[in-house]
């Protein structure tokens, strides 16, 4: 996917990191390069508990993404949503995640992601993904998320409001994204189907209660 040419995805990389220069600057460097490589507008930054995040507004997508060290989400990421006034600015925002994490998958994504995601429920997450060490010097591992992301942010921009396409109101939205990080990417697709199939444009927690009943079988 490129990004359109004539007005380019402005995307900022939120990130915290212990060591500089270390693996996970490294990660987060291909990260920026490769949605640069599709026309996007790139900017770093590295978070702090106590900042002022009002530039993220001024950002179509924004990317947060930190080490897990001792089962925790780096601190300083965390702080921020908690702290400081960046979850108020991610308001509207279209989000991606990622955690570099020496644990297996299945428990990264049970423990440490909903550590992030809590403070995003409103948020629309395009995508989500956890590099383990071996993953993160991996070119094909970063063109892999990269394109996930952009694909996604193209799903909802057409789905924005005054598109043709079907909508979710906050709601259902909130419903799904509470799910399981494993299931929630398929309910969300199958829901999407069923509103499509039914002529239904806009996906409502009625919606969703309906669609549980029928054949859909949720």
């Amino acid at each position: 996917m490129t990004v359109n040419e004539e007005m380019p995805l402005r995307a900022i990389i939120l990130y915290d990191s212990r060591t500089s220069g270390g693996s996970t600057d490294r990660l987060i460097d291909a990260i920026g390069h490769e949605l640069v490589e599709t026309g996007a507008y790139v900017e770093k930054a590295k978070c702090r508990a106590n900042a002022d995040y009002s530039f993220v507004r001024e950002f179509d997508l924004v990317i947060l993404g930190a080490p897990v060290y001792y089962l925790v989400v780096s601190s300083q990421l965390l702080g921020a949503l908690v702290q400081s006034n960046l979850k108020k600015c991610l308001k509207g925002k279209k989000i991606a995640l990622f955690l570099a994490c020496g644990s297996p998958e299945p428990m990264a994504l049970t423990l440490y992601l909903p550590q992030v995601k809590v403070h995003l429920v409103r948020n629309r997450i395009l995508s989500e993904k956890i590099f383990a060490p071996h993953q993160m010097d991996d070119p094909d591992e970063v063109e892999g998320f990269v394109e996930e992301i952009l694909d996604e942010y193209e799903k909802a921009d057409r789905g924005r409001p005054g598109s043709s396409q079907l909508q979710w109101d906050d709601e259902a939205s909130d419903m799904v994204n509470a799910m399981p990080s494993f299931i929630s990417g398929k309910i969300r697709s199958s829901l999407e189907e069923y509103a499509r199939i039914n002529g239904i444009k806009l996906i409502t927690p009625e919606v969703i209660n309906v669609a549980r009943s029928s054949s859909m079988g949720m």
